[in-house]
């Protein structure tokens, strides 16, 4: 049973953008999902403000539904701890908590969504689970496309894109900020039948 903080209504939904912390890693591969809710706070005019230390949060109204944005400020492999503070902040249950991250099982650019399922080897997504004791969460994944060795995938995963990837990836943190916004209006399943036929 999750312990609650919240007082009052819950949030509809909590969106987190997994990444590393530092000016090092901005806008690198890994942090592709706090750069969507970087998107969200802009769209919406969130002002995210760190909250003891783990994270950045702030709270907004869209379409009169609670939008709960947050950006741990963790390393990536221990987000979880970051995430479990705001599913206790806001009274949200898993299956109202959206994951946002880095995918290197899709091509670069690509965006889906997706309710549970395996972590996939995500370091991020390892550490939620173990802190949430469940995968029961939500997902939109961008994919970052395998490096051609897989022996470099933790070096790939930290580093930046080349000014074609730049581009194809600011559509896709776009696509994926339309993608959470239709998954508090409309609901997951609406989102995925809409985004995971896309190209």
């Amino acid at each position: 049973m999750l312990r609650r903080e919240r007082r009052g209504a819950p949030a509809d939904l909590l969106v987190v953008g997994l990444g590393n912390p530092g000016a090092e890693y901005e806008h690198t591969r890994h942090n592709v999902g706090a750069d969507v809710v970087l998107t969200l706070a802009r769209r919406h005019g969130a002002h995210l403000r760190p909250l003891k230390g783990q994270v950045v949060t702030d709270e907004v109204v869209v379409g009169g539904r609670r939008l709960a944005l947050g950006i741990p400020l963790t390393y990536m492999n221990e987000s979880g701890g970051a995430v479990r503070r705001l599913v206790d902040r806001y009274g949200v249950d898993t299956p109202r908590v959206v994951i946002v991250h880095d995918e290197l099982d899709l091509g670069l650019g690509v965006v889906r969504v997706k309710a549970g399922g395996g972590l996939a080897g995500h370091n991020g997504l390892r550490s939620i689970d173990q802190h949430l004791k469940t995968r029961d969460f939500l997902r939109v994944r961008i994919g970052i496309e395998k490096p051609p060795d897989p022996r470099r995938g933790a070096s790939h995963v930290l580093s930046g894109f080349s000014k074609r990837e730049r581009e194809a990836i600011d559509v896709a943190v776009e696509v994926a900020a339309d993608a959470v916004e239709v998954v508090l209006r409309d609901g997951v399943d609406a989102a995925m039948t809409k985004f995971n036929a896309r190209g």
